[in-house]
């Protein structure tokens, strides 16, 4: 397919709209299932009975519903290389069943890069609306374009290829072998506690994730059909020189990975004879890096560092709890981090 957008097509001050793109209460439950099984986004019951009271999505649901729309609507056929990272996003009301949404993207800044030749930088807002146009979703980020004389220009080349051993040392992953492990330690997760008996600078290993190229190409297909997390030989051809996952694909493991350890954490409360607290959702985040891409046979090893704790102003009996998390990949390489927040239940 003919490219038809470079960077010097996108000019600072203008305004597109993509989509819509409907969401139903299965699509809502199985992106839950797979990445972020909280009982909020499964389950209508026990949904009324938690902090949110009622079925929503899960925010990185929205986020990579709203990849699917950026993609279908101008990276199919523009000079895409890709995103640096996320510099906020700010869930600003819950995504439902049944919802019909649409982008809006709006262009901030155009900057030329010196260092690279043949490429450029757009920074956009990107907005989820619903139909009576209630913006559900802000994000603010930079994306990397080719330029039209790209031709003449050195080509660009990322990262070094996959990490295919297992970060204890293990052989090769197996193209079977995709999904989240828990840490080898995880039977010694301690019980979850209430916010205010978090530790600050305290950091929980979370788990690891195995991007194989199956779980890459499924999720690339649902929400980011861009060629270099579809297909090989196109990913090869490529600035990133082999199938890479979404980066929200990369997000997306993350969380999961949070939910199993939060799991565990509950679990060993219970055991324990003591009192669960409850945790809700989050507002948003900032500060997202995507340091180095994730290959097909990369193990990620999650993180995350508690920052900060603080009282809700706007929920009594709740804290804001702020942390650092971050994905290692075998090389001992940071490739993706990020500021995260969630409401978290206080003893009293």
């Amino acid at each position: 397919m003919a490219l038809r957008r470079f960077f010097e097509d996108f000019t600072p001050g203008t305004t597109e709209i993509h989509g819509p793109l409907s969401v139903d209460q299965a699509a809502i439950i199985a992106f839950a299932r797979e990445f972020d099984p909280q009982p909020f986004h499964l389950d209508g019951h026990a949904a009324r009975e938690s902090f949110v009271g009622e079925l929503i999505a899960s925010g990185w649901h929205s986020c990579a519903l709203m990849m699917r729309l950026l993609a279908d609507g101008i990276l199919q056929d523009a000079a895409s290389m890709g995103a640096p990272g996320i510099e906020a996003v700010r869930w600003l009301r819950p995504l439902r069943p049944g919802d019909a949404v649409r982008l809006r993207a709006s262009v901030l800044e155009a900057r030329r890069s010196e260092k690279r030749p043949g490429m450029g930088r757009i920074r956009f807002r990107f907005e989820l609306v619903a139909a009576d146009d209630t913006v559900l979703v802000d994000q603010t980020n930079w994306i990397m374009f080719g330029t039209r004389d790209a031709q003449a220009a050195a080509p660009i080349r990322y990262g070094k290829g996959p990490q295919a051993a297992d970060p204890d040392g293990a052989s090769p992953v197996s193209e079977g072998a995709g999904g989240d492990h828990p840490p080898a330690d995880a039977a010694q997760t301690p019980p979850m506690p209430f916010c205010e008996d978090l530790v600050i600078g305290e950091e929980a290993a979370l788990g690891s994730y195995v991007f194989t190229p199956d779980n890459i190409i499924s999720f690339a297909r649902k929400f980011d059909p861009q060629p270099f997390h579809l297909d090989e030989a196109a990913a090869r051809e490529s600035a990133f020189g082999g199938l890479c996952a979404s980066g929200w694909h990369t997000a997306a493991a993350w969380m999961k990975c949070m939910v199993g350890h939060r799991e565990r954490g509950r679990e060993a409360a219970l055991r324990a004879g003591l009192p669960v607290p409850e945790l809700g959702p989050s507002p948003g985040f900032t500060d997202l890096v995507w340091r180095r891409p994730v290959y097909a046979g990369d193990v990620i090893r999650y993180h995350s560092r508690i920052t900060d704790c603080r009282p809700s102003r706007s929920h009594p009996g709740w804290g804001l709890v702020f942390s650092h998390n971050t994905g290692i990949n075998a090389a001992g390489e940071t490739v993706f981090a990020f500021a995260g927040c969630v409401f978290w239940k206080a003893r009293s």
